[in-house]
């Protein structure tokens, strides 16, 4: 079951006129929510991170916070998927085809809900394949935009490599992955850039920051030289499907160094293991604390 405008409804019913502007122009924006045994997973940070999409591309929400809390528990409901990944998409709605921004046109509202499948235990063991790749992309990298071509292009040019995801570089410093933020760790510190326009906020990336500092992980925030990610110890890729996911090898040379290269590191396993005790934790809370 979907939600469209209002309305409950099989998949196949549902309908999007052409001259919607998420069609004709990309015009929109989107979150996606995982959900474990029937709780999504941070809620309310998903929930702001929709409101700052929407701010930045002038859409007015069209729905307060708890309206959008009840939807997503609604379709979490009625889904049959003991864990699902919600997808929610505003675009600025129907209007004659036109660049400037049509007025008193309402926002067109779109939910679904599909299994979430996590990475293999293999992929949790054994790491992944990434490659480095020109991040090319426009420069409000930080709005969670359904205008996603650029991403597509990156993301395939990992696959056409027999890799999972590309490493973006800008100017001879990383960003983040095609559909992911990347953290790497030197001599047991954890490092990853900054929040800034040319990153997506992640909700899993706040998660991770937020574990380091709790349990007191030697962490540091700042900008990371191409020659840092080349010569990592351990390099992850997080995202709220993906988790914490170790890197194995990167533009097929192992990642780490000594009897390690190659192989995922103490830090990644670690940090999973936080990052799953804490979806334990806050799935035992009220559903009112998580909303």
């Amino acid at each position: 079951m979907v939600y469209l405008n209002g309305e409950w409804m099989p998949i196949e019913q549902a309908k999007i006129p052409v001259l919607d502007r998420g069609f004709i122009f990309g015009d929109g924006v989107y979150e996606v929510i995982p959900s474990y045994s029937g709780h999504p997973f941070r809620l309310r940070e998903h929930l702001v991170r929709l409101q700052s999409s929407l701010d930045a591309v002038r859409i007015a929400n069209p729905y307060s916070p708890d309206r959008w809390s009840e939807l997503v528990r609604e379709i979490v409901a009625r889904n049959p998927w003991e864990d699902q990944g919600v997808y929610l998409q505003v675009t600025r709605g129907v209007a004659p085809r036109d660049h400037a921004f049509p007025k008193g046109v309402k926002p067109t509202v779109f939910m679904m809900a599909n299994p979430l499948v996590t990475p293999p235990q293999s992929h949790r063991d054994l790491g992944v394949a990434a490659v480095t790749v020109a991040d090319n992309r426009w420069l409000r990298c930080d709005i969670k935009s359904v205008s996603l071509l650029a991403n597509c292009l990156l993301r395939q040019a990992a696959v056409d490599q027999g890799a999972v995801e590309s490493v973006l570089l800008r100017d001879g410093l990383l960003t983040e992955g095609s559909a992911s933020n990347i953290f790497l760790v030197k001599g047991g510190v954890i490092i990853t850039p900054p929040k800034t326009n040319f990153i997506l906020p992640g909700i899993t990336y706040d998660v991770v920051v937020e574990l380091a500092r709790a349990n007191r992980l030697p962490l540091e925030i700042r900008q990371v030289a191409e020659a840092e990610v080349r010569d990592a110890d351990e390099l992850w890729l997080t995202s709220s499907t993906k988790e914490v996911l170790p890197i194995s090898t990167l533009d097929g040379k192992p990642v780490g160094h000594g009897e390690r290269a190659g192989k995922p590191g103490p830090v990644a396993a670690r940090m999973y293991q936080l990052y799953q005790d804490y979806k334990r934790t806050v799935m035992r809370a009220p559903a009112d604390a998580q909303a």
